[in-house]
């Protein structure tokens, strides 16, 4: 034990070393504030695949955790039932004030296997997902509320996620001025957007070798190689690779949703993929890493620029000053980024 003059010597200076930790802490917490959510334009072909869909989720999820911004969803789907379908998903997420801009003249109008069935569904004669917006036809077109959007944003800050094709923003640079900004849509997207998270092509030597044409890319083909060549800012592209090599597992979708009677995403996945298979989750890896880009889930390919040739098949090309990359994923990445996807996707909405 101390002797009781040693105490008296001692306790002061304990007492003051906690009030110094008690100064010290809070400034040290406080040094590091967090990060701000990443503002974050979604644009998708919604309905050609479910993958579009579960990545909305998934932005959602992450915008209840503080981490983004959902500033609008532009959609190049030219299907009346898309535009519903994003706005049905924005609602269930309790974020039905998300403007929604739609392609004009785009190059896939069919259904495809869920917008229409999901969009009308009803149950005792009330739609069982509600949304206001009925029809694309209702929607502005996209090239005008990506110019609106973008306008009122802070420089260099916005990240836009294209999980479709590249028709509406090849049309935001060919814009002109108007009533939202003076400045031509190049100008505008090399002010306002800091990062273009694309999911197109493909980078593995063997996609090369066999001249690999990825969906995104060919299905409005002129617009991909103008996007590659024209873009202003740097662009981070997710192959067809990278997404076939992480599988959302179907037990997810049919165990992990049980928190609601109906599920939007769960119905639109029974429809498209069937409960119970594996999806590939390409769209889901270009915005995971828009909003978690330092998290260690991908690695970064040099940088360099994509080409696009006239067939459609794209190819990396090593360039110090170039402003393109491309992910990649271990092995034990895909496992790690699996299982965030699914927690994500699985979160529930607010309501």
């Amino acid at each position: 034990m101390l002797s009781y003059r040693l105490r008296w010597r001692v306790l002061p200076l304990i007492a003051g070393l906690a009030l110094l930790a008690q100064w010290i802490l809070p400034a040290r917490l406080q040094a590091d504030p967090p990060r701000p959510p990443v503002k974050l334009i979604f644009d998708t072909d919604v309905g050609n695949d479910i993958d579009d869909a579960m990545a909305l989720a998934m932005i959602h999820a992450l915008q209840s955790r503080g981490e983004c911004e959902l500033l609008a969803v532009t959609i190049t789907k030219d299907n009346p039932y898309a535009a519903a379908f994003v706005d049905l998903m924005n609602t269930f997420y309790g974020r039905s004030e998300i403007p929604i801009g739609t392609v004009r003249k785009g190059v896939t109008p069919d259904d495809g296997r869920y917008l229409r069935k999901v969009a009308t569904a009803e149950d005792n004669g009330q739609l069982r997902y509600p949304h206001k917006l009925q029809s694309g036809n209702d929607a502005p077109e996209a090239t005008g509320l990506l110019r609106q959007v973008l306008a009122k944003q802070a420089d260099q800050s916005v990240v836009i996620v294209q999980v479709g094709f590249s028709t509406n923003l090849v049309r935001l640079l060919a814009s002109g001025p108007d009533e939202h900004c003076p400045l031509g849509g190049m100008n505008l997207v090399r002010h306002k957007v800091r990062l273009l998270s694309v999911m197109a092509g493909g980078y593995t030597p063997e996609a090369v070798k066999q001249r690999f044409k990825e969906f995104n890319v060919v299905t409005d083909l002129a617009s991909s190689r103008k996007l590659f060549d024209q873009w202003p800012t740097p662009v981070v592209a997710s192959g067809f690779e990278v997404g076939i090599a992480i599988l959302h597992p179907g037990r997810s979708m049919e165990e992990d949703y049980r928190y609601v009677a109906h599920h939007p995403l769960r119905e639109a996945y029974a429809l498209y993929r069937g409960l119970g298979n594996d999806q590939p989750t390409w769209d889901l890896t270009s915005t995971l890493y828009a909003v978690r880009p330092d998290r260690g889930y991908f690695q970064l390919s040099e940088p360099g620029k994509i080409l696009v040739d006239a067939e459609g098949v794209t190819r990396f090309q090593a360039d110090p000053q170039g402003l393109h990359r491309f992910l990649k994923v271990s092995p034990q990445q895909a496992i790690s980024v699996r299982e965030v996807q699914v927690m994500l996707c699985s979160q529930p909405n607010r309501s």
